[in-house]
């Protein structure tokens, strides 16, 4: 790991050896958002009350109640509620909005010892996929501040990249954590529907949405999910599953392991770079000790036009909450609760979330429901259905480009939201189907970084770390100029 982008592991070795302290880490951080982020806008804004903490983790070592992430500052994505602190959702319809409970993930971090810094940027409602939608304005790519960092979870992969925060939280719906996890050269996990807790995080498709994880190492990765997944009782969708062992999968290697290479994701619209990049990948793995082979996943090219029917409808549903009555700011004319609902949600909500809740009610009204949203769901079935057999004939991941091109320019895709929703063309099958996945930097194209990711089984996240460390020991880190 490079010295100007310490990770976890790096800085729990130095509290246990008494070579620094959770105070000195957490101004270590906020010194770096102080002379980086006036450029970048990876935060929203920061916890007040980072150094009191830090000072409060510092007594908990000395006294010997250290938790496993004791005194270690992390950022969290302002979709996730946060006790005490704003929670914007990226909106301006939730500008003062002060949750009175922490995300159960938050809450895990917390009572790991972790330190929350601050609140990341987002797209509105993580609605997007550059961070353009930001009610709040734009975050921007430390490889190139003229480029986008990737949305939603834009500013908590700027902040890892930079090192304002050795790991994040984010969220995915449509992959909201790899894409920006493969544009700003950072790691990017989404792990199994129901692996983690969605309780607290603000929901936009509640079908597809996820907490996921951003750090600097595939290693720091594994050790933060192990921290936050695991049942909850306020998620009835979080399995009762046991946790693996993620951090010791890292050291297992890749022989004996099958990895496909679906050609549906090496076609057309694949920048060349990223091509080769991909197939570099799967040779090294095979190097490794890893079996490659090509396979078909035949629904892939119905992905996106799936995904955004189911995650619009789900929007629709979800996003009526926030009405004036009792979330967030009020626009009242004065002249009845039609009026206050229209002028509450019109002047609050921006141009790509009234897109969506648009979309969304459409196709579930009367006589476009089977057509579209039916429909949707049973392409949404094959496409579950396409990597459960290639699972079931003896593979046990797949590796694909994470996006098609690399990181593009700010404003370039703002007018034409066809060619900005496909640039999740690669990551919403994940989503669609439930199934764990990994980004991992490999290359750099015209100085941007460039990312592959892993699928595997439901709550085969073991496996992803074995083949994310792999490539990880193939090609090393990458930290952009910015941080250096």
């Amino acid at each position: 790991m490079n010295a100007a982008r310490p990770g976890m592991r790096a800085m729990l070795d130095r509290l246990a050896g008494g070579e620094t302290t959770a105070i000195a880490l957490v101004r270590g951080c906020l010194d770096r958002i102080a002379a980086l982020d006036p450029g970048l806008r990876a935060f929203l804004r920061l916890n007040p009350r980072a150094e009191e903490q830090a000072r409060d983790a510092d007594r908990a070592r000395a006294e010997g109640r250290a938790g496993p992430l004791c005194g270690i500052p992390v950022a969290v994505k302002d979709n996730l509620a946060t006790a005490g602190l704003v929670t914007t959702c990226g909106s301006a319809l939730l500008r003062d909005f002060v949750p009175l409970r922490d995300a159960t993930v938050v809450a895990r971090l917390r009572e790991a010892g972790a330190i929350v810094l601050g609140k990341t940027n987002l797209d509105e409602f993580a609605m997007g996929s550059s961070t353009e939608n930001s009610s709040f304005g734009p975050s921007r790519n430390p490889w190139d501040p003229a480029r986008v960092p990737g949305g939603s979870s834009g500013g908590s992969a700027v902040a890892v990249a930079c090192g304002m925060a050795p790991a994040a939280l984010g969220s995915e719906t449509g992959g909201s954590v790899r894409q920006p996890a493969a544009f700003c050269g950072v790691v990017g996990v989404k792990p199994t529907y129901g692996r983690v807790s969605r309780s607290g995080l603000v929901a936009f498709g509640s079908s597809l949405d996820q907490v996921g994880l951003l750090a600097g190492s595939v290693e720091d990765a594994a050790a933060l999910l192990a921290i936050v997944a695991g049942p909850d009782r306020d998620d009835a969708t979080a399995v009762p599953r046991p946790v693996e062992d993620y951090a010791s999968a890292c050291e297992a290697g890749v022989t004996g392991l099958r990895i496909g290479l679906p050609r549906e994701y090496l076609g057309d619209g694949l920048a060349p770079d990223i091509a080769a990049a991909a197939r570099e990948a799967a040779g090294r793995l095979a190097a490794a000790g890893a079996e490659i082979a090509e396979v078909s996943l035949p629904h892939t090219p119905w992905a996106i036009p799936a995904y955004y029917v189911i995650a619009t409808a789900e929007a629709s549903s979800n996003l009526a909450r926030f009405d004036g009555v009792r979330f967030g700011r009020r626009v009242d004319p004065g002249a009845g609760l039609q009026a206050m609902y229209r002028a509450t949600r019109g002047d609050g909500f921006g141009p790509e979330v009234k897109r969506r809740i648009l979309l969304g009610t459409f196709v579930l009204s009367a006589g476009y429901h089977d057509a579209y949203y039916g429909q949707a769901l049973r392409v949404r079935a094959l496409l579950r259905r396409d990597f459960l057999d290639l699972f079931a004939a003896g593979f046990h991941a797949v590796l694909t480009p994470t996006t098609p091109t690399p990181a593009f320019r700010l404003g370039e895709k703002v007018s034409d939201p066809l060619a900005m929703y496909l640039s999740d063309v690669y990551t919403a099958t994940a989503n669609l189907a439930g199934l764990p996945a990994l980004s991992i930097p490999v290359a750099l194209s015209g100085g941007l970084p460039v990312g592959v990711q892993v699928l595997g089984p439901d709550f085969a996240e073991a496996h992803l770390f074995r083949i994310g460390a792999a490539l990880e020991r193939a090609f090393g880190t990458f930290v952009p100029p910015a941080a250096a």
